[in-house]
């Protein structure tokens, strides 16, 4: 895993009045290396029906689909990974009840990623790394110092590190330098105003080229 790794986040997608199926599409033309779909407020259904309604467009761009939070509905809908956090399903239980699935886990301190990769997940994610708006009541933030050690830490267990927590494209750099990857949601839309796909597009491409190492031609691009 080495770049973007996208969410698209329906509550945020929604407040914009941009269709998530849409924004998915826009994103996938930059080919990142994952996909996730965080939809925190909406039933199992809804999650299900968007989840197969996404699965095989991310397949035929041979980018990997991430459920948030529910390994169940990840499952029956035949997602690649899903994503849990410290107060979700342990990722033993997962595999216990889904073993088909990838697992990625959240971490917000070296205890928690110690824990995390005992059990080799299928990468590990690790911030916030920058202050961000995009989750409600969000951990201390950890920085670039402490984004390196842990990328130290899962390279020696050969598990992938996923940054997370405000990561824009100014900071994309710093975190190639540090990470494997880099969780995006708000920067791969404009601050305001309408949503234009191509733009989506545009942006998830630069980010996927900065989070990836490619400076030069990232830079050219934007």
């Amino acid at each position: 895993m080495r770049g973007l790794y996208a969410i698209a986040d329906v509550g945020i997608l929604s407040a914009r009045g941009v269709d998530v199926v849409r924004f998915a599409t826009a994103v996938l033309m930059a080919r990142p290396a994952a996909l996730q779909l965080r939809a925190k407020d909406m039933g199992a259904r809804e999650i299900m029906s968007l989840l197969r309604a996404l699965q095989p467009m991310c397949r035929q761009m041979h980018v990997p689909l991430v459920a948030n939070d529910r390994p169940d509905v990840a499952a029956l809908a035949g997602v690649d990974i899903v994503h849990v956090g410290q107060t979700d399903m342990p990722i033993q239980t997962v595999r216990r009840i889904a073993p088909q699935l990838g697992v990625g886990v959240s971490t917000h301190n070296p205890e928690q990623l110690a824990r995390a990769l005992e059990h080799r997940p299928t990468y590990v994610a690790y911030g916030p790394v920058f202050a961000t708006a995009s989750k409600e009541n969000p951990d201390p933030v950890v920085g670039l110092v402490a984004l390196r050690a842990a990328h130290v830490a899962a390279a020696r267990a050969g598990v992938p590190l996923v940054a997370i927590g405000g990561i824009s494209r100014e900071r994309a750099r710093d975190i190639a330098e540090s990470a494997d990857a880099g969780a995006v949601i708000a920067a791969l839309l404009p601050p305001s105003g309408a949503v234009d796909m191509d733009d989506v597009t545009a942006r998830a491409s630069t980010l996927h080229q900065l989070l990836s190492g490619g400076v030069q031609q990232a830079e050219a691009r934007g």
